[in-house]
């Protein structure tokens, strides 16, 4: 399963090289951002871009009601996450 998660990009970081600084949740994080450009999209255009990251790649550009809705659900998955460690923590105290 392939996981992408949402980030915009903040700065153009090298576009000799396709790179880029995405915030992703308040952590910026430089990616490759060869996937999205071309010809009538270059690099320095993807500024303000929302993306979707994978293994340090922007793989496809996406709206910023999308990025909102997949970073909300993201969350919820790791608070879902953090319920379940906590039960399974109690269980293993209180067998």
């Amino acid at each position: 399963m392939c996981l992408g998660i949402p980030g915009k990009i903040v700065e153009i970081t090298s576009s000799e090289n396709k790179l880029a600084l995405v915030d992703v949740g308040g952590v910026k994080r430089e990616v490759n951002i060869i996937c999205i450009v071309d010809e009538e999209h270059p690099p320095e255009s993807c500024l303000g871009d929302w993306v979707l990251i994978h293994v340090g790649f922007a793989m496809t550009r996406i709206n910023e009601e999308e990025a909102a809705r997949t970073l909300e659900l993201l969350q919820e998955l790791g608070e879902v996450q953090e319920e379940f460690q906590t039960r399974k923590n109690s269980e293993k105290e209180n067998p």
